[in-house]
């Protein structure tokens, strides 16, 4: 008999969880996650073996980011709605065919068609994150929320090293088949461990969309928040889409030399929590702002790539890493502080109006990085950056400063 079972609906905060419980839920929503950035690190080779152009092979991390966004806006407000463990499940399901499917596409067009359904079904970690939330007993929430998000930031973090690892060893069609496995596994666990959910709204799917339209037009917090982390989200994913063509052609490196550039990435995002205690102390609006000029100030500073010696290039793009990935963690945790205190009962759905600004970024600054790459190289992929983190902080400065 199985927990899910045993536990028919959920009396909110009523016990404490069980670790394995948290640990299921933490792997989950990284293992999750991680599927949206697999193929970042792999393009170069990916479209060398299927015979797919740079702007076409762009597409593929845009339509992952872009899929993202629409299943935070589309599909994440119906764990309101809905037992939120069938949703899980059944998110899992659709995912592992999506990724079997890229692992087996013959050409870039079924390629294509997968990773915008690898980015709809991979918002189940926008479905376990609040799931932590309900499991847990009100005096430990922040303590068992807070580490079913180190497991989604060390997916983040963690998923181009071993994509670039795996392509490097086994070719880049196993790096699918591989996240296949991972999240059937989480699947079979959430069967048999995640207990279900009660709804906690009867709103139809039409309220509960049209209440997320009158939220933000109703809260200029809201709108500028999304507005300016989405455009930090531009010139984030016009680097990370960008960087293992550029490595490859520019220096023959292959998949697990661009894959360990995510090290350098997870340097700067694991000093986060250093962002999150001065907007305690200082308040978040100041770290919005410190934090989009560190990352507009980082990507300017790869415009000097031309001017070094190719031998320290590759080092100019480590700093340049840590900078920008820090930064971009620091105006993320301050956007979320301003977001939750607009209107605390809608928590949830601020939530996902702010991610969707952001994966929408993300999508944007996959396509035209790519576009921008084949157009003008690596330099216009770093004047592209620039230019979205330098609006991102006008954004942050306008109207005085006031959130």
């Amino acid at each position: 008999m199985t927990s899910a079972q045993l536990v028919p609906s959920l009396d909110q905060g009523s016990a404490a969880p069980s670790r394995g419980l948290i640990l299921l839920l933490a792997t989950g929503a990284g293992l999750s996650v991680a599927t949206l950035y697999y193929s970042q690190p792999i393009l170069g080779v990916l479209g060398a073996d299927i015979q797919a152009g740079e702007r076409a092979v762009g597409m593929v991390p845009m339509l992952t980011q872009l899929g993202y966004a629409l299943g935070i806006l589309l599909l994440a407000p119906l764990g309101d709605r809905y037992d939120r463990r069938r949703i899980i499940l059944t998110k899992s399901l659709l995912l592992i065919l999506a990724l079997c499917v890229s692992s087996l596409a013959p050409g870039i067009a079924t390629l294509l068609v997968a990773s915008l359904a690898i980015g709809l079904t991979a918002t189940m970690a926008q479905d376990i994150v609040p799931a932590a939330a309900t499991v847990a007993p009100e005096a430990q929430r922040g303590k068992i929320v807070g580490t079913v998000m180190t497991g989604l930031l060390l997916g983040i973090l963690l998923s181009r090293v071993m994509s670039g690892l795996i392509a490097d060893q086994f070719g880049w069609r196993a790096v699918y088949g591989l996240a296949a496995v991972s999240i059937a596994l989480i699947g079979l666990g959430a069967w048999r461990g995640l207990p279900r959910f009660a709804p906690t709204t009867a709103l139809s799917y039409g309220d509960l969309l049209g209440s997320m339209l009158k939220l933000w037009a109703r809260y200029p917090a809201l709108r500028r928040a999304a507005l300016s982390q989405g455009l930090l989200s531009v010139g984030f994913s016009a680097f990370w889409s960008t960087l293992a063509v550029m490595l490859h052609s520019s220096f023959g490196l292959g998949s697990a030399a661009a894959g360990a550039f995510g090290l350098a990435g997870a340097a700067g995002a694991l000093a986060a929590p250093l962002a999150g205690r001065l907007a305690d102390r200082s308040g978040p609006e100041r770290v919005t702002r410190l934090g989009a000029g560190l990352i507009a100030v980082c990507f300017a500073m790869l415009g000097l790539a031309v001017a070094v010696p190719p031998q320290w290039q590759l080092g100019l793009i480590v700093v340049a890493a840590i900078g920008f990935d820090f930064g971009i963690q620091a105006t993320l945790v301050a956007h979320q502080t301003i977001v939750y205190g607009i209107d605390p009962p809608a928590r949830s759905r601020l939530n996902a109006v702010l991610f969707t600004g952001v994966f929408v970024g993300m999508a944007a600054g996959a396509g035209l990085g790519s576009i921008a790459f084949a157009q003008w190289s690596w330099m216009g992929v770093v004047g592209l950056a620039t230019l979205a983190a330098t609006t991102a902080l006008g954004v942050r400065l306008a109207r005085g400063g006031r959130p």
